[in-house]
């Protein structure tokens, strides 16, 4: 454990994956941060959406932990990711909303040279990305849709916010010099048009740091924990996509590229 650094702070997480291998480079410990400020309809972990321990009926979700705690559980596995490249993902949920750990839970991985990852809506204030920027190895950034109206629509929130651009923080990213993997979900129906794709690539090619896009496919898997929660699922009967639809459109997603020069940006199907 990190002394000299050490401040204890006291959050809630929802979830703690171990040998995690989707959540950047290697193999890593993903912490899941609880509370989000979005509602997407095809959110796959409604559990992470509201602030704080909930306790619907016998069940119990989310859990207070100390930083100690949770460097604890992080520094048990570091020879698996000396070994592999890997290290740590702060998740959610969106670990920003909870700054004050997060933070310094980065300042103490990056104490112990452990490789650093957040995954983020971007739906942040501009200062909560300063505080973390130079702690903070490789960002996961989501993008959803472009298009802002259709945005507010399927997330509740704008990402054109003035307070909380969820586009202008990502530019302002990759204006720092900062590695970026853009995560995209790919949800039928809703961003996965030839106008969407297209504006997701324009958008792109207005950035240089990012090493990696990441086409997600939109899963059903979490349609059962909805209905758990008593939370309304208006997702309905969307189709999760082929493979053979995933292959598509990453194809679209190159030849837009390509035509763009950034024919040589990695495409991945999955993190």
């Amino acid at each position: 454990m990190v002394g000299s650094i050490q401040k204890e702070i006291t959050g809630t997480i929802f979830d703690i994956k171990k040998f995690a291998v989707h959540d950047g480079p290697g193999i890593r410990t993903t912490i899941f941060f609880k509370g989000c400020l979005l509602r997407c309809w095809w959110c796959h972990n409604p559990e992470s959406r509201e602030f704080g321990v909930q306790i619907p009926d016998t069940e119990t979700i989310g859990y207070k932990r100390t930083t100690s705690e949770i460097m604890n559980i992080i520094e048990k596995d570091t020879i698996y990711y000396d070994e592999s490249g890997g290290g740590v993902t702060f998740s959610g949920g969106e670990p920003l909303a909870q700054a004050e750990l997060l933070r310094q839970l980065l300042v103490n991985c990056k104490e112990l040279d452990i490789h650093t990852a957040v995954d983020t809506t971007g739906y942040v204030e501009r200062g909560t990305l300063d505080d973390i920027i130079p702690h903070v190895d490789l960002f996961l950034y989501d993008l959803k849709v472009i298009d802002d109206d259709k945005h507010e629509r399927y997330t509740g929130v704008s990402n054109q916010s003035k307070n909380r651009s969820i586009l202008n923080n990502l530019k302002y990213l990759s204006s720092k010099g900062c590695k970026i993997r853009i995560r995209i979900p790919i949800i039928p129906g809703i961003n996965d048009t030839d106008d969407d794709i297209s504006d997701f690539c324009i958008f792109i090619s207005e950035m240089g740091t990012v090493e990696q896009l990441d086409l997600l496919s939109y899963h059903k898997i979490a349609e059962h924990k909805y209905h758990r929660l008593g939370i309304d699922y208006r997702m309905g009967d969307t189709k999760e996509p082929s493979h053979q639809e995933m292959e598509l459109i990453k194809n679209k997603f190159q030849s837009h590229l390509e035509q763009l020069g950034l024919g040589s940006l990695k495409i991945s199907i999955g993190g």
